[in-house]
């Protein structure tokens, strides 16, 4: 029988690039593994067939040959198909066939248990709440928090102290079971001691098993000048334990700034609203107005002031997280009318329209003018 060209096998040209080669048969090993079509002896044929043409354009060397030759090439290297296939072509698809189909191992080449490594504890977060004058200025905070440490009594072991692990009865101690799919055997992790072909028959009896326990741990931060809404501090090492000779988790802070009564924040300038009366935005003034150190400001209203004007107050905001700059402090003005007046303040009201050539029952022309422009 007549051999397909392996390009043709696996859907690519002869131009793929290694990475195509690979993908085109990742997706092609997906589908015809025999444990997806239980029975099914074409899919098995095309699954052999799929590795066999990886088999050598995963190769460089073998592709280059049968490039030239063809598969007679590969005869003259020692290649004779299927029968003489290299199973550790599967190898680096472990994390594919193995986490799909539960296998972790194929054609049965390797009696080994699953390897584990030691896993990292995990990593825990919270959020904690200041005040804008706490963000400003920085500040100390002491948080609670309840997390996982390593059981005193078991020492982490999930054992009850003077015991030890024994023989996993399903796997025998292998830490895998076997069997026969099709035309080659299969490995699957044994789910009791999930390959570490061993269990723990006395647990613990102050954690039951995990090596775990919960705690209460008090910790005290120290969070920097010029955080904002939703920075993420980092304390490394403050997290959960991870298994024996692993690291820590991390702890991290999610800081909430509340709103303030007076000011409000944009990154790092601050804004607030100010009133004054008729007379300090006509005659001009200095004021004084609260900053967020429980202190007060001078501002100097120039005469004239009109309602909604701005006063810019360099350098008075928050401190940039990462440079030595601060924000600016923002004041918009707002002029307050004066009610409730007395007989004597309208007569003065009265007499100072008069002085400036007001009519108090007529409008300014000049507004209705730049109305009538901006409509036609």
């Amino acid at each position: 029988m007549t051999k397909r060209d392996y390009y043709e096998v696996l859907g690519v040209t002869r131009t793929a690039s290694q990475e195509e080669i690979k993908r085109a048969y990742r997706q092609l090993a997906l589908r015809y593994h025999p444990d997806r079509n239980p029975g099914n002896k074409e899919s098995e044929e095309r699954f052999k067939e799929a590795a066999e043409a990886y088999s050598v354009l995963g190769d460089q060397e073998k592709r280059v040959t049968y490039d030239r030759f063809g598969h007679d090439g590969l005869r003259g290297e020692g290649f004779t198909g299927f029968s003489g296939f290299d199973s550790s072509v599967f190898e680096e698809f472990e994390d594919i066939l193995g986490s799909f189909f539960g296998f972790g191992d194929i054609f049965g080449t390797r009696d080994r248990r699953r390897r584990s490594y030691p896993q990292r504890g995990r990593d825990l977060a919270l959020e904690l709440e200041i005040t804008l004058e706490e963000a400003a200025a920085g500040v100390e905070k002491e948080i609670s928090l309840n997390r996982a440490e390593v059981c005193a009594t078991c020492k982490g072991s999930g054992m009850q102290p003077g015991t030890r692990k024994t023989l996993c009865p399903t796997c025998q101690g292998r830490g895998q079971l076997r069997y026969q799919q099709g035309f080659f055997t299969v490995a699957r992790t044994c789910s009791q001691c999930r390959g570490e072909g061993e269990i723990i028959s006395t647990p613990c009896q102050e954690c039951k098993g995990p090596g775990k326990t919960k705690q209460k741990k008090t910790l005290k931060i120290r969070i920097p000048p010029g955080v904002d809404d939703g920075s993420r501090l980092r304390l490394e090492g403050e997290g959960e334990p991870g298994d024996a000779g692993a690291v820590r988790g991390d702890l991290y802070v999610v800081i909430r700034v509340a709103k303030h009564g007076f000011f409000e924040r944009e990154g790092n300038n601050l804004f607030c609203q100010i009133l004054i009366s008729y007379s300090q935005a006509a005659l001009g003034a200095l004021i004084e107005v609260p900053n967020l150190n429980s202190e007060t400001e001078q501002v100097k209203i120039h005469p004239g002031t009109q309602s909604g004007e701005v006063y810019k107050l360099r350098g008075r905001g928050l401190k940039d997280l990462n440079s030595r700059r601060r924000g600016d402090l923002f004041l918009k003005v707002f002029v307050k009318t004066p009610v409730s007046l007395t007989k004597e303040e309208k007569e003065l009201l009265r007499r100072l329209a008069e002085l400036r050539g007001e009519e108090l029952d007529k409008t300014d022309r000049s507004l209705i003018d730049k109305v009538k422009n901006i409509i036609h």
